[in-house]
């Protein structure tokens, strides 16, 4: 069995190790230091820590102030607070004028779980991708959580980083590279292309598994960057298998499937079918029960690509 480390674990001790690393790294929290994890940032560098109690839109003005002196701000609090509830302030005061604020939220998706549909934010994907500018990341675990919080303080621009509540497995090595815009192959396959991000790289895999032993050949991407998308790996998995099924913990509107949807509807017209949740709301749950309920388990990927092989030309 793999290692399950929730991304909100590795988040908050790649921000520690980074605090050190670079001085101008700072955080700002919304009073949810625990639940994000940059608690421990904060007792190593309280003089760069910033509890600012429960006042998002203020949060993001504060962060887009100290990236204009230098700073690199990361902004933590629970996605459904740091994209929709203030999306105003960072339309206007992060990327607008383009600032090199780090949006790192936490609790996103269904598999935040007992919180409810309250908390449970399935479009902050949208949101953020719609976003002139804004750089948006989904990591698949731990590993890749750690690579993309050290690259995205070395990138300059907005960037928005997905992170979970729940532990999940761990994929990869430390050897793993994560490049921005990049959708590495996890799987090579040849019938059907499975495209995925975040939680659902696991499902997706176990879904690959699964249809080998029905005779089956499936490629399987991790598209951790939703924005800016691999077009290139998108097109040639979709050339190459003649059909895709995208796989994310989100609505199947404004996301990874309308991502690639819209790429593949300009240059290479493919049938397609979107793993997500269904233009719904949560509820509160355990998160695999909710992942089983909203049909984002490996072996509804699975009856996806068998739907979507049919429809190959």
């Amino acid at each position: 069995m793999p290692e399950l480390i929730a991304t909100r674990d590795a988040y908050g001790q790649a921000l520690a190790e980074l605090g050190g690393e670079n001085p101008n790294v700072v955080v700002l929290d919304a009073d949810l230091s625990k639940s994000t994890k940059t608690a421990e940032f904060g007792k190593k560098y309280p003089d760069r820590f910033f509890n600012v109690g429960i006042a998002e839109a203020n949060m993001v003005g504060m962060a887009a102030g100290l990236a204009r002196t230098g700073k690199i701000p990361f902004v933590s609090t629970f996605a459904i607070f740091g994209t929709g509830r203030v999306y105003d302030q960072v339309r206007n005061a992060v990327t607008y004028p383009h600032l090199n604020v780090k949006l790192a939220l936490s609790h996103a998706g269904v598999t935040l779980g007992e919180d409810g549909a309250s908390h449970q934010m399935i479009e902050d994907l949208a949101l953020m991708r719609a976003l002139p500018g804004m750089t948006v990341v989904v990591p698949a675990d731990a590993t890749e959580t750690k690579k993309a919080v050290k690259v995205l303080a070395a990138m300059n621009g907005p960037a928005y980083l997905r992170l979970g509540r729940p532990p999940v497995p761990v994929l990869f090595d430390d050897g793993y590279q994560f490049q921005i815009g990049k959708a590495p192959r996890l799987r090579d396959g040849k019938d059907v292309a499975i495209l995925a991000c975040g939680v659902l790289v696991g499902e997706a895999m176990q879904a690959a598994e699964q249809l080998e032993k029905e005779g089956v050949s499936a490629l399987v991407l991790n598209v951790s960057t939703i924005k800016p998308l691999d077009e290139e790996a998108v097109v040639a998995a979709a050339r190459q298998c003649g059909c895709v099924v995208t796989a994310e913990e989100h609505n199947v509107m404004g996301g990874l499937g309308s991502a690639v949807a819209e790429t593949l509807a300009r240059r290479l017209p493919t049938p397609m079918r979107l793993i997500g949740v269904q233009d719904t709301f949560g509820e509160s749950g355990k998160p695999d029960e909710l992942l089983e309920k909203y049909g984002l388990k490996a072996h509804h990927i699975v009856d996806a690509a068998r739907d979507v092989m049919m429809l190959k030309k």
